[in-house]
């Protein structure tokens, strides 16, 4: 649509802005700043939720629904400080984009439209805190939409998926307490070291032979730390890892067998062994008519993809209202965009907003919620 070209510079200057004030979850605060900002010079009403969430409306004609669009505007902590390497600085800009142009053209428009811009997506979840808040109440949403710019799509298209889309995840901690000593005298110690290979061994077999092989899960254990030194039987170990599922039973099982095995492995080594799963993100789950209503909207430019083991918070809005996520394509080998999310060198082309623009506005001229423009 070269509807929305004029927005292009004010959408590079978006981004701009926004790239360098990376901040973390909740603490949003000069990123809230330049959003309302910009509600301000459009006169566009808004409230605030948590301190650094901007909520608003712009009311249709004749409304028969009201519409909601999400983007979360957090970074991502990094060892090099708070940095924008998962695309939020671009969701931000999207959502502001389509704020300016159904603001512009609200004489066209027939439902109301809110704009959700979220804080805390990475971390501590700030979705889950806005439902608790109100903020679906307060506005009567009955549907909303999100997107993620994702490198692993061609540039000019969008990705998703009806159903199950991406994981519940959970992060793992499992203590060993064992009995140290010294390297020569193992008889005398119970060494953690050993314990813990095994049952790292053991925890692997929980997929692949307790759940179904047509089902999905992912149990990794990604750090171990014991031990003091070489000579020395370990006393205490620690192993962090993270669950991913996509149906709550199958995730629930599966934590039940870690707990089944520690207990096991206690009696079988005269150990403790503490489990603890703290519970993140809920899978994202796609609403059939609303993807069903995406792909007559959108077209050629879909690509039905398998489902994703990452996660994300959206989630929590689709348990309360039907929902879809997708993704914005963003891969551009000619432009060298090929980095994966939270990759150092991650970045993209920012003519993908226009793409992004294209997508929502052709997807409200499908469901009539606005005008022919």
């Amino acid at each position: 649509m070269n509807k929305i070209e004029y927005l292009k510079d004010k959408l590079y200057k978006h981004r701009n802005i926004l790239n360098p004030i990376a901040e973390c979850g909740r603490k949003e605060y000069k990123t809230a700043s330049y959003i309302r900002e910009q509600l301000d010079q459009m006169n566009v009403a808004y409230e605030t939720y948590l301190d650094t969430a901007t909520v608003g409306m712009i009311k249709g004609k004749n409304p028969k629904k009201t519409i909601a669009f999400r983007a979360d505007i957090d970074g991502l902590i990094t060892e090099n400080g708070v940095r924008h390497l998962c695309g939020h600085d671009g969701h931000t800009t999207i959502l502001l984009g389509l704020v300016e142009f159904l603001n512009d053209n609200k004489e066209k428009l027939n439902d109301n439209i809110v704009f959700i811009f979220q804080p805390a997506e990475e971390g501590p979840g700030g979705a889950e805190a806005l439902i608790e808040a109100g903020v679906l109440k307060d506005y009567n949403v009955d549907e909303i939409y999100g997107l993620h710019i994702y490198p692993e799509i061609q540039e000019g298209y969008v990705g998703t998926r009806p159903g199950y889309f991406l994981a519940q995840v959970g992060d793992i901690d499992i203590d060993i307490i064992a009995k140290s000593g010294h390297g020569a005298m193992p008889q005398n110690a119970i060494d953690g070291i050993v314990i813990a290979a095994n049952f790292i061994s053991n925890l692997q077999t929980i997929v692949s032979r307790n759940i179904s092989p047509i089902d999905n899960a992912v149990l990794t254990m990604g750090k171990i730390q014991g031990g003091s030194r070489r000579n020395i039987i370990a006393e205490n170990i620690r192993i962090e890892g993270s669950l991913r599922a996509f149906h709550p039973e199958i995730y629930s099982n599966i934590k039940k067998r870690i707990n089944e095995l520690a207990r096991g492995f206690e009696l079988a080594y005269n150990c403790k062994i503490n489990v603890n799963v703290k519970d993140d993100y809920i899978s994202v789950k796609n609403d059939k008519n609303l993807y069903d209503e995406f792909i007559e909207a959108v077209g050629d430019r879909v690509i039905e993809l398998d489902p994703l083991m990452i996660s994300e918070d959206f989630s929590y809005y689709q348990r309360e209202v039907p929902g879809l996520f997708f993704m914005l394509g963003s891969r551009n080998e000619e432009k060298g965009f090929t980095n994966g999310l939270h990759s150092l060198n991650f970045n993209f082309n920012e003519d993908i907003f226009i793409n992004a623009l294209n997508v929502y506005i052709d997807l409200l001229k499908h469901k009539k919620s606005i005008d022919t423009i």
